[in-house]
């Protein structure tokens, strides 16, 4: 009765961001359970796995997600889970300080966190009702729960800017409200909140690694592929009776 509980089978999975460190994890994850995945980004990435197309998707333009979803539509029959992964940020560096952010990049990180999510969701919706309901997963961040500890970035470069934190809590209340709001058409909604990934071919600072490594309960940071269990588990039918959740995913650093 169990056995294929984590199954995608015969499902089709739209990945925004599927190009990116923890998309690329997502996206294979979701091929290897049996899925047909629509991997969507400003770049597309060569994927291995099986029925897996990659498409051209700037998720900052209506028009262009509207696309994304009728070619998938298209291709494959039917939409039955969309993943939010795809973001853009403003305002790092030392121009991203709250006394010195413009307004101009003050609102596009934001629209990079949560105005994607917001596009994606309502060009999805449509497409979901059709196949009878579905799910969708808003990966969201620890920095959407807690503050940056500004003592653990010193010069790393890696210094977080208040719009993204800002933007990624607008994801996990969002969530909660598509719960709600698109429930009665068989949607269920929830959101996976990583902790600290760095992309170890972008982050190199030992010195500052050392120190997040510090921050989390298990002593390290996480690896690319240990994302995977939670978002697997909100897009398959594991999680049939789970809606407005958020999963943290974080090494404990969020709970002490």
């Amino acid at each position: 009765m169990y056995s294929c509980l984590f199954s995608m089978e015969n499902r089709t999975v739209v990945v925004t961001g599927g190009s990116g460190y923890l998309g690329r994890e997502i996206v294979r994850a979701m091929s290897d359970f049996g899925a047909a995945v629509v991997s969507a980004d400003l770049q597309p990435a060569e994927h291995t796995g099986e029925r897996i197309v990659s498409a051209v998707c700037d998720v900052s333009d209506t028009e262009s997600i509207r696309r994304l979803f009728n070619e998938a539509r298209e291709t494959f029959g039917r939409i039955d889970v969309l993943i939010n992964c795809a973001t853009y940020g403003a305002g790092y560096g030392p121009l991203g300080t709250v006394e010195q952010m413009s307004d101009e990049d003050w609102a596009y990180g934001l629209d990079g966190a949560v105005g994607t999510c917001f596009r994606c969701t309502r060009e999805a919706v449509p497409h979901l009702e059709a196949a009878g309901g579905g799910s969708i997963v808003n990966i969201a961040s620890m920095y959407g729960m807690v503050s940056p500890d500004p003592s653990i970035y010193g010069t790393s470069g890696a210094n977080n800017p208040a719009n993204y934190g800002a933007g990624k809590a607008a994801v996990i209340q969002f969530t909660r409200y598509c719960a709600a709001h698109l429930a009665a058409k068989g949607i269920r909604v929830n959101s996976v909140t990583p902790g600290p990934f760095p992309n170890p071919n972008i982050q190199q600072d030992e010195a500052f690694l050392t120190r997040l490594n510090s921050k989390t309960m298990l002593g390290r940071v996480g690896q690319a592929h240990e994302i995977v269990g939670a978002v697997l588990y909100l897009a398959s039918g594991a999680s049939s009776f789970v809606t407005g959740s958020n999963i943290v995913v974080d090494g404990g650093w969020t709970a002490w």
